[in-house]
């Protein structure tokens, strides 16, 4: 597939090795600055201009997907943040109140049946609260429970 002379368009004529030849036009400065390069062993033009477009476009295909998928990463960050931090809240408050009720409220006898059954049956009330709150998806402190 040839082409017109000056451009940019490949021929196909002439390929080796899965390379395909273009034809381009460079600023006389850059045109320079390509020429040193390619002086230097082992080094061709074509390889130094492979090497910059791959650079170039996956530099670009980057970016892309920066765009796309960057304003969902950066919502979910913030999620999980707030998730972090309420779960330290929640954490925060059950230590407190494990703290708070060693330190006020004795120990049952090994014989008392009765004070054990009320623990049960306060226990189960409690269990039953926390249910509640999941189903209705708002806690006590007004922050959205969710199972």
């Amino acid at each position: 597939m040839n082409t017109k002379p000056g451009t940019a368009a490949p021929v196909r004529a002439g390929m080796r090795g899965g390379e395909v030849r273009h034809q381009l036009f460079l600023p006389a400065d850059l045109s320079e600055r390509l020429e040193a390069l390619a002086r230097r062993p082992g080094v061709t033009k074509s390889s130094i201009l492979a090497a910059a477009l791959g650079a170039w476009l996956d530099r670009e295909a980057e970016n892309s997907l920066d765009a796309r998928f960057g304003p969902r990463l950066d919502r979910m960050a913030r999620q999980a943040a707030r998730i972090e931090r309420n779960s330290q809240i929640g954490i925060e408050v059950l230590a407190l109140f494990i703290r708070y009720m060693l330190a006020s409220v004795p120990p049952v006898a090994d014989g008392d049946e009765a004070a054990r059954a009320q623990g049960r049956e306060r226990f189960d009330w409690f269990t039953m609260k926390v249910a509640e709150a999941f189903s209705r998806g708002a806690g006590s402190f007004g922050v959205e429970v969710t199972p």
